[in-house]
């Protein structure tokens, strides 16, 4: 079957055939094909698709997320299902994107080795980068599931306490650039690595917003709290694993070598692009390839203990980071915690991020026959506390 649309535009978009993006759009569940949604209740009829959320067909397994794609990609590449179709396509700029699944859990990690040490060498500069755990185990903390927010919504700069007496607002607002990966089918732990596909639906940009000096006077003993759940950031659109075929990558070499429920079945490294602007300039551009730990080990480990997944869960990379100054996924390192602070074309300068600023995020990877898909993009403005 020849992935070439028929839809205007769509082959020259990396929202193309090989993409189809799940979303949701004025209270149905749709697909992204170029710059138009498909409504995949009026084409097939309602059933899991007549839902202001993605769960229901999350939760039907991937026999049927697979069959769904072959038929949608059907739909939009043969021309004899045009006129079945095209009366429920409509354009991008004619809907109103929502929140794409209802968010059951949460939970963030920190799985860039990169990002680890660069934190370790700027806050621990008289000891070794990692804690001795980093490279045996996917090092993460359970986040709040009720302000995971859809892009687009305004983050209020949060308050808290910043040191001994001292309260007031974050004065060093951050981003963390992350990948999200939304489960489907649920199960009760453990769950293996070789299983990851059978559970995991797709994939979600996020943007886990930070704020560091809560976050610092806080986490000594238990970790993030407050820092961090006053708001996290998800794309409206959710990537079916199925299209990331062409993006997957043996994944980083681990020494020392995990533990048998920690080793990789499949390779799910991802060969993904991201691009993060600030105010409409691009600041970084990280690049996940080189994840430490890979989404199939994160999802071994989070229930390795017995703990159940659900559909809807969501879970984070944590902040991708690369090797050069340009690729770090969060502006604590690209300032070095305010020390270097980024210039703007403009002649501004950002330490954190100052009320006004808007962050958009986006991301990339090669797609069938060598096209390029979009991950879609996550954005939002910081308004006063």
């Amino acid at each position: 079957m020849s992935l070439s649309s028929w839809v205007p535009g769509a082959d020259a978009s990396p929202y193309n055939a090989s993409c189809l993006p799940y979303g949701v759009a004025d209270g149905s569940v749709v697909v992204r094909i170029g710059d138009h949604v498909l409504f995949l209740d009026g084409v097939f009829g309602g059933g899991v698709f007549a839902s202001a959320s993605l769960n229901a067909f999350m939760a039907s397994g991937p026999h049927e997320w697979r069959d769904a794609r072959e038929r949608i990609q059907r739909l939009l590449t043969d021309e004899r299902f045009r006129g079945a179709a095209e009366p429920h396509l409509k354009p991008l700029s004619e809907v109103t994107l929502g929140m794409p699944f209802e968010v059951a859990d949460y939970v963030d990690f920190y799985c860039s080795l990169e990002h680890a040490s660069n934190l370790g060498r700027m806050f621990r500069p008289d000891e070794e980068p990692l804690k001795p755990n980093w490279r045996h185990l996917p090092v993460g903390y359970h986040g709040r599931s009720g302000t995971v927010v859809p892009s687009g919504t305004p983050v209020r700069r949060p308050s808290g306490q910043r040191g001994a007496g001292d309260f007031g607002p974050s004065r060093k607002l951050d981003i963390e650039v992350e990948l999200g990966f939304v489960v489907g089918v649920p199960a009760e732990g453990p769950v293996r690595t070789s299983d990851f596909a059978s559970h995991v639906f797709g994939v979600t940009l996020v943007n886990d917003w930070s704020a560091r000096d809560i976050q610092a006077w806080e986490y000594v003993p238990l970790g993030p709290f407050l820092g961090k759940s006053f708001a996290t950031s998800v794309s409206p659109w959710v990537v079916p694993l199925d299209a990331l075929s062409a993006a997957r990558v043996p994944g980083r070499g681990q020494d020392p070598a995990p533990l048998p429920y920690l080793e990789r079945a499949e390779p799910w490294g991802l060969d993904l692009g991201f691009e993060v602007e600030l105010n409409g300039e691009v600041v970084s551009r990280p690049p996940y390839a080189g994840m430490y730990w890979t989404p199939d080990q994160m999802l071994a480990h989070m229930t390795v203990n017995g703990a159940t997944i659900r559909t809807g869960d969501l879970y984070a990379s944590g902040t991708v980071s690369g090797e050069d100054a340009a690729q770090r996924g969060s502006f604590i390192e690209l300032t070095w915690n305010g020390a270097d602070p980024v210039k703007l074309s403009d002649g501004s300068v950002r330490a954190f991020l100052e009320d006004g600023d808007t962050v958009t995020i986006t991301a990339t990877g090669p797609g069938a026959d060598g096209v390029p898909i979009a991950l879609g993009e996550v954005s939002g403005t910081i308004t006063p506390a």
